[in-house]
């Protein structure tokens, strides 16, 4: 039960220590010896008011007890204490301290010395920055009158805080019904996460199984062409730049066959087609040393068909109702389009029959990324089913260095939201606000 201050008709200096003593009683002050926040925050408790005895010529326990009511009155979670510039106060976490010491959420108004400041633990009661509004213009309007001060800031706050003060309940309502909505939405969330995974998953696997069957056919061409190569290293006239080129070649085949071995998603195809444009450029230069040629300039493989080879010019061609570009193509395959005939082009098994890998759909791209990079493929499909998955915003081929599928584009950003990530501005137990740790109040 809390006792409210009465106003004496006595005067005199015996009437004011009446009155210190009946503070001391109650909660509103302090005996002289007091431990500082810890007898401030057992008023608090009891009546949301501290008043430190040596502020009591500054705030009279009349003010005391007329403050004292309001905060009953407006019943809302402010908590008040009147300090003085003292050691037993220290600056360096006082608001943090007091409000631990309490243990309640609200907002905590302090009147230490001559300045005055005020923090909410949190937007649930009332805003940070609204806090420290009401506090800045009540001090400024008052000039150093801690009672219109303090009375002006509770007024204000009393009337944008939600909710009631600490000794009224809650309906468990209240309380049970976000939680559940919380957890069914969380729960909800979960199990959405799963059905797509388990989707991409299967699509994931359904395309892996269609591009190893053409990298399975691009490993054994590339395997027969090293079984019908005549070349001896140990013969006398096989010099060391020879049995570089046949090493770096039998290594691509060996490093293909292992990689797509291991192969579980589709972006992983894109090393294997790597290390064969690797191997057959080694092939290419390695003829080009025997026979006495030009070594070959480093160039893409043909694009209409990745296992003629290098390419060796660019010809211009167009898909079927597509604008012309010009495409790597390997001797034989330009000689041909020169002449008026059609390439010799690569096609691939779809559900619409054998169809030219770019028109093959996005499945492909990890296999032609391999080939082609991911700067150039793009501009040289242009035009195809494939150059139009690869050029839909979001979708990221298998040029993606960042360890995704390759396939699919990534994952929608809201599966990667964290709910919690804006934060709360509290902290735990510890104010945010001005001043950092530190009581920094307006005035002094």
């Amino acid at each position: 039960m809390r006792t409210v201050l009465r106003r004496s008709r006595a005067t005199g200096p015996a009437v004011l220590a009446v009155l210190l003593g009946l503070l001391t009683v109650l909660g509103l002050a302090a005996p002289a010896s007091a431990s500082g926040l810890n007898d401030a925050a057992d008023a608090m408790k009891r009546v949301q008011l501290y008043v430190d005895p040596s502020m009591s010529g500054r705030f009279s326990p009349e003010q005391a007890d007329g403050l004292a009511k309001k905060l009953k009155d407006v019943d809302k979670p402010i908590y008040v204490a009147v300090l003085p510039d003292s050691e037993a106060y220290p600056t360096k976490n006082l608001f943090v301290d007091l409000r631990t010491k309490v243990g309640a959420a609200g907002v905590y108004a302090i009147w230490r010395g001559d300045q005055f400041q005020a923090q909410s633990t949190g937007p649930e009661v009332l805003d940070q920055a609204t806090a420290r509004n009401l506090a800045g213009a009540a001090y400024r309007s008052n000039g150093g009158d801690i009672d219109a001060t303090l009375n002006e800031f509770v007024d204000g706050a009393a009337g944008r805080i939600e909710g009631v003060g600490p000794q009224h309940s809650t309906s468990i309502a209240w309380v049970l019904v976000p939680v559940l909505l919380v957890v069914l939405l969380g729960t909800g969330a979960v199990l959405l996460r799963r059905r797509a995974r388990k989707r991409k998953e299967e699509k994931a696997r359904d395309e892996l199984a269609r591009l190893r069957t053409v990298v399975d056919e691009d490993i054994t061409a590339f395997g027969e062409e090293l079984d019908r190569l005549d070349f001896d290293p140990g013969a006398p006239d096989a010099d060391d730049d020879q049995r570089t080129d046949y090493t770096a070649a039998l290594d691509a085949y060996d490093h293909a066959k292992r990689t797509m071995d291991g192969a579980e998603r589709p972006a992983d195809v894109r090393p294997v087609t790597e290390a064969l444009e690797q191997g057959r450029f080694a092939l290419a230069t390695l003829a080009a040393r025997r026979e006495g040629r030009p070594l070959p300039e480093r160039r893409v493989p043909c694009f209409f068909d990745p296992r003629h080879g290098p390419s060796t010019t660019d010809v211009p061609w167009a898909p079927p109702g597509g604008a012309p570009r010009p495409v790597p193509a390997c001797a034989d395959d330009a000689a041909r389009i020169s002449g008026g005939r059609d390439p010799h082009v690569r096609t691939v098994e779809t559900e619409d029959g054998h169809q030219p890998y770019w028109n093959a759909g996005p499945a492909y791209s990890p296999w032609a990324g391999g080939y082609f990079g991911g700067g150039l493929l793009p501009g040289l499909l242009v035009g195809t089913v494939l150059g139009s998955a690869l050029a839909t915003p979001g979708y990221a081929y298998a040029d993606d260095q960042g360890g995704g599928d390759g396939h699919d584009g990534g994952e929608y950003a809201g599966d990667d939201f964290d709910p919690d990530g804006g934060g709360s501005g509290f902290g735990g137990d510890d104010f945010g606000g001005f001043g950092g740790d530190d009581f920094s109040g307006f005035g002094g």
